[in-house]
C-alpha cells in the first residue's frame, strides 16, 4: 500500500513537534503506518485556536469554541487503526468539529463526508481544508445525529462526538462489511466498535473515553 508523503505541508511548521507527537503514539501501541503517516502530515495547529497553537501538539483535547473540542490524539489513532481503512473508502464523520478528522481521513480513504452542526464551525473548517488544497472532504453544516443518509452507503462511519445511545438508522447507512466507531454514554462513555458477526452487527468495547455530547 502506498506511503503518505509526510513532507506535504512541512512549510506549514511545527515539524519536529508533529514527530514527537508521532513518537507518543508508537509508545501507546498505535503501529498502523499508515495512521501515522496522516499524524505526521497533516498540521494539527492549523485546527486549532491562535491562543493553543502552543499546546497543539499535546495528547489532549483542546476547545474549539461551541462547547465543542479538537479529539485527544492517542483516542483518534486508535478510533482510525481499529477502522482498518483501505483508500477505497467512503467515510462518514459526523460531529467534524475542527476538521482535523477529516483532514487525516482524506489521507486514508477515498472520500470523506463530514457533518457538523454549527455553522461557524462547518465554516471555519471548510476554510482550512481549502488552505491545505485537501479537495476529498466535504464537510456540511446540518444535524448528523441519524447520519446523512444522502450519500450513504458508507464503507465506515466515525462519531467524533458521543451520543448516549446509539442513534437509530445509522447501521443501516453502512455496507453489509462495513465498521462503525463511536463513543457512547452521557456520563461514562465507552468506545465501541460495531461489525458485521455472521450476519448480524455486534459491538466490540474498545476502552472509556470522554468526548463532548452529540447534539441534536
Amino acid at each position: 500500500m502506498k506511503r503518505i508523503n509526510i513532507s506535504t505541508y512541512a512549510k506549514f511548521g511545527k515539524y519536529t513537534k508533529r514527530e514527537k507527537m508521532v513518537k507518543l503514539l508508537r509508545d501507546y501501541g498505535i503501529r498502523d503506518l499508515r495512521v501515522l503517516d496522516a499524524f505526521m502530515t497533516i498540521p494539527r495547529h492549523c485546527f486549532v485556536p491562535e491562543n493553543d497553537v502552543e499546546r497543539a501538539y499535546r495528547d489532549q483535547a483542546l476547545s474549539i469554541g461551541f462547547g465543542q473540542t479538537i479529539s485527544q490524539p492517542y483516542v483518534v489513532a486508535l478510533m482510525l487503526e481499529a477502522l482498518e481503512l483501505k483508500p477505497g473508502y467512503r467515510v462518514l464523520e459526523i460531529g467534524s468539529g475542527s476538521g482535523y478528522v477529516a483532514a487525516l481521513l482524506s489521507l486514508l480513504v477515498k472520500q470523506v463526508v463530514g457533518i457538523e452542526l454549527e455553522k461557524v464551525l462547518t465554516q471555519r473548517s471548510k476554510a482550512i481544508l481549502k488552505t491545505l488544497h485537501i479537495s476529498n472532504a466535504e464537510i456540511i453544516c446540518g444535524n448528523g445525529y441519524n447520519g446523512y443518509p444522502a450519500k450513504s452507503p458508507y464503507d465506515v462511519i466515525l462519531l467524533s462526538a458521543a451520543p448516549e445511545a446509539l442513534p437509530e438508522n445509522i447501521l443501516s447507512q453502512l455496507k453489509p462489511n462495513g465498521r462503525l466507531i463511536l463513543p457512547v454514554g452521557k456520563f461514562d462513555q465507552l468506545l465501541v466498535l460495531y461489525e458485521q458477526v455472521g450476519g448480524k452487527w455486534k459491538g466490540k468495547i474498545m476502552g472509556d473515553v470522554h468526548f463532548v455530547p452529540l447534539r441534536k
